[in-house]
């Protein structure tokens, strides 16, 4: 049997998922970011992107930093 390559998460995936487990309500959310709770919920259903400043807002609120994942040393 060949191994299947596990599908690593874009990074929308990821800021969905943080959003998800953040225990916060999208109204909520959309209250302290200002983003409106529709733009929220078309984002976490997958259905559209964010721009790069409401991104800035989620991610501020939510306390998300962009890392550079560690590399394997040859």
């Amino acid at each position: 049997m060949a191994k299947r390559k596990l599908k690593k998460p874009t990074f929308s995936d990821q800021v969905r998922s943080a959003i998800n487990k953040s225990g916060m309500t999208i109204y909520r959310l959309a209250e302290e970011t200002g983003v409106e709770a529709s733009v929220l919920y078309r984002f976490v259903s997958g259905k559209r992107g964010f721009t790069t400043a409401t991104l800035d807002k989620v991610s501020k609120c939510l306390g998300l930093e962009l890392k550079r994942p560690k590399t394997k040393k040859k």
